[in-house]
């Protein structure tokens, strides 16, 4: 690492997942948020506020500029990870940062398919099979994936949820082997939710789960369905976060606003005991 490392050593409690069972994962997905002082700052919060469940992973998506300093000065018990990657390696490619560079740097996870980048901001949107093609290039290169899908609202209304949800997981299952999803979480996020307010009831979420569940266990395998991790990524907080994280199929979140305050800490102790 050209860099220096001042990462806190970790610190954990309680017991990890036992054999057989799925380690939640939560993920905290910064945005386009945050000046080098506010990063300061909560980087300070984070690496003050105690120990984490040690059958928790806990991950942080920081702008492509804040990387180096979570690298250098947050805990050690908080990996790092992009929030996109290019569909190319190096090259001449004017702007993309390629998952080859991630890795070189030290990162552990990427996060693709967001639905932000789905819908585009002011440019055209990613559709499924971009995602699935740079999700197959970043586990390649050896990172680890959080996997966007989600609905709309209309589509939800609709009844189409599982419809939406299959047909952006379909063109990923259809290029990955089993071994490939063993570095692939699912973080499902209806879209209705982000950044609203609006979060789907514990049971709502937990039925969408665990028809994912099923849909990788038909389409891609029982034993992948047993061990891929779903995360929610609809508005979870600390003040939810317990009622969400007990449901049987829900096995995390991507936490996009509280990650970047000290709630993210109340959603990560909100991880039930094993």
């Amino acid at each position: 690492m050209a860099y220096p490392d001042n990462r806190p050593e970790a610190s954990s409690k309680g017991s990890a997942a036992p054999d057989g069972s799925r380690t939640y994962l939560l993920g905290g997905n910064w945005k386009a948020n945050g000046t080098l002082a506010s990063a300061e700052k909560i980087i300070a919060d984070f690496n003050a506020a105690g120990p984490i469940p040690a059958n928790a992973e806990v991950v942080i998506g920081a702008p492509f500029i804040h990387i180096p300093l979570c690298l250098m000065t947050l805990r050690k018990d908080i990996a790092i990870a992009a929030q996109n990657c290019s569909l190319t390696g190096t090259g001449a490619y004017t702007g993309e940062t390629c998952a080859s560079q991630l890795k070189d740097m030290g990162i552990t996870w990427v996060i693709l398919g967001h639905s932000e980048r789905r819908e585009g901001f002011g440019m055209a949107g990613e559709d499924s099979e971009l995602v699935a093609k740079k999700t197959k290039l970043a586990l390649a290169e050896g990172l680890k994936v959080m996997f966007c899908i989600g609905e709309k609202k209309e589509e939800r209304e609709a009844g189409t949820t599982m419809d939406v949800c299959a047909s952006q997981m379909k063109p990923l299952a259809d290029i990955l082997s089993k071994e490939e999803w063993a570095n692939v979480s699912i973080a499902y996020e209806p879209v209705w939710a982000i950044g609203t307010g609006l979060t789907a009831t514990p049971e709502m979420a937990q039925e969408t789960h665990a028809n994912i569940r099923q849909w990788v266990s038909d389409n891609v395998g029982a034993d992948v369905a047993a061990a891929v991790r779903i995360q929610y990524g609809g508005s979870m907080k600390g003040a939810n976060a317990t009622g969400l994280l007990s449901q049987t199929d829900i096995d995390g979140g991507l936490i996009g606003g509280a990650s970047l305050k000290m709630d993210f800490f109340d959603c990560i102790n909100g991880v039930p005991s094993p």
